[in-house]
């Protein structure tokens, strides 16, 4: 039987590595297989999934979220933090969808293991 992870990730897109290495973390586990992968994006994390990044040098989150999707991975970002950044109505990375904190908490309860960021 495959484990199921939770990932839960808060940092800023590109203000710190808190979440580019949440996402090689996911990456990673995919990648070994026998697992199955949630991500779930709150706080300043939801920026990421913008369709219109064009980050100039160093490490995409685009890509990486796209390598996710490929692989996957359910991708959502919390309501409220998108509302709260007046995000909610501006195109996203297609295949990423706005989730609710019950969301949350169902894949919490069904998760083998849940690592937050």
């Amino acid at each position: 039987m495959k484990q199921q992870f939770v990932i839960i990730a808060n940092g800023a897109p590109y203000g710190s590595e808190s979440l580019f290495n949440a996402l090689r973390l996911a990456i990673a586990l995919n990648e070994q297989g026998g697992v199955i992968l949630k991500l779930f994006l709150m706080s300043d994390a939801v920026g990421a999934a913008l369709a219109s990044q064009a980050p100039a040098e160093g490490y995409n989150l685009r890509q990486m979220l796209e390598i996710l999707l490929a692989q996957g991975t359910a991708i959502r970002l919390c309501k409220s933090c998108t509302d709260a950044r007046g995000i909610s109505t501006l195109p996203l990375i297609e295949g990423i969808e706005i989730g609710t904190l019950p969301l949350l908490a169902q894949w919490t309860l069904a998760a083998d293991k849940v690592l937050s960021f």
